[in-house]
């Protein structure tokens, strides 16, 4: 445990499991972050990179502070200026709630070490020709001039929930999806989901959700959200409903995709849950009781760290040169795994009633046997 000298916030770096003396895993600052839910969410990470084959393993950092504090940043460089040791030789870390990869860069050029993925990359027999091919990489945009690194673990989700769609004989055009959270994760997710013609018709963020049955507008209500996610309501089309903010989790819709919180969906809910389906966008969003019971009642959970290990997986194959910066190969290979992995656990579901989780659990565990012992090295 780390405590701020400035202003007495707490924080902790827990590092999961090592693979070849590294892991990886994004840092979050939110106001109530404690020791367990960082541990549990660097478990979360390990099986993430294992599920994905990544010959890295899993970490997580959290910090007890409201981001939007006026030393929300002083507190970061701090925390990490005491983390340095681990993160000059063993973890790589990047976004995640309440702190942006922008933010993270500034602190890491403050404090002389060029990159949030500097660990890997010093690691590398040409140490600066990795770093410019990974900040190619991160200055990449799509189609739409959406930065790569910002939009690829949203990409990932909306694969998963399309993965979804076509394996459960849904036509996705007819497949309706709400997003509770409508940040870095949701938003990307809700966006790409847009672009497929899927309609969204729920969303919420701090302020409340936002329902249409119809299908919201998603491109006018992305360009509203302010730096925090919450969308100005001053710029919300008419007919659009205003509901509460726990109102999305039981919003009539095909899939929910839960994008926020950890442990936002509970037992409390669950009967009221009107999707058919949910794909975990957050890291634990649902805890373990509420999807025992999804699954008494026929609703199939696609794990988080499946999911939402879009960002993590790009990142490492952007670090290994298995992408560069074509958008269009990231996201080709991105849509396949993704959608591969989804069939596959969905098919065990269909067949034999084995819970999406277990079925993740098995290729995960298959992969970081696989892993053991292999020396890694990064081009």
């Amino acid at each position: 445990m780390w405590t701020d000298p400035v202003t007495g916030s707490r924080g902790w770096l827990v590092l999961h499991t090592l693979v070849a003396g590294m892991a990886t895993g994004g840092t979050r600052m939110r106001a109530g972050c404690t020791r367990d839910e960082v541990a549990d969410l660097a478990r979360c990470m390990a099986t993430k990179t294992a599920a994905f084959g990544l010959p890295v393993g899993g970490a997580k950092a959290g910090i007890d502070c409201d981001p939007r504090d006026p030393d929300a940043l002083g507190v970061l460089e701090r925390f990490f200026a005491h983390m340095r040791p681990w993160l000059e030789n063993s973890w790589v870390t990047a976004e995640d709630l309440g702190v942006s990869q922008s933010d993270l860069d500034a602190v890491f050029t403050r404090l002389g070490l060029d990159q949030s993925f500097h660990a890997a990359i010093r690691r590398s027999p040409d140490p600066a020709a990795t770093l410019d091919r990974v900040r190619a990489g991160l200055e990449t945009v799509d189609r739409d001039g959406l930065p790569l690194g910002d939009v690829i673990g949203g990409y990932g989700v909306a694969q998963a929930c399309l993965g979804t769609a076509a394996a459960l004989g849904w036509e996705p055009t007819r497949t309706t999806v709400a997003i509770q959270g409508i940040g870095t994760m949701g938003g990307g997710a809700a966006w790409y989901l847009h672009e497929a013609g899927v309609p969204v018709t729920a969303i919420a963020d701090a302020a409340g959700t936002l329902f249409c049955p119809r299908g919201l507008d998603i491109p006018a209500l992305l360009a509203a959200r302010d730096h925090y996610g919450e969308i100005d309501r001053a710029t919300v089309p008419s007919g659009v409903e205003f509901l509460p903010r726990e109102a999305v989790l039981v919003a009539p819709a095909d899939i929910l995709v839960p994008a926020a919180v950890s442990y936002a969906l509970g037992v409390g809910s669950v009967a009221d849950v009107a999707a058919r389906a949910v794909v975990e966008a957050a890291n634990s969003p649902t805890t373990p009781d509420a999807e025992e019971r999804l699954a008494v009642r026929g609703i199939p959970v696609i794990p988080d760290f499946v999911a939402n290990a879009g960002a993590a997986a790009w990142a490492w194959w952007l670090l290994q040169g298995q992408v560069g910066t074509d958008p269009e190969d990231s996201f080709r290979r991105l849509r396949q795994e993704m959608q591969g992995k989804v069939a596959y656990m969905l098919a065990e579901w269909s067949g034999a009633r084995v819970s999406p989780r277990r079925s993740a659990w098995g290729f995960a565990s298959a992969n970081l046997e696989a892993l053991a012992g292999r020396q890694i090295t990064i081009p």
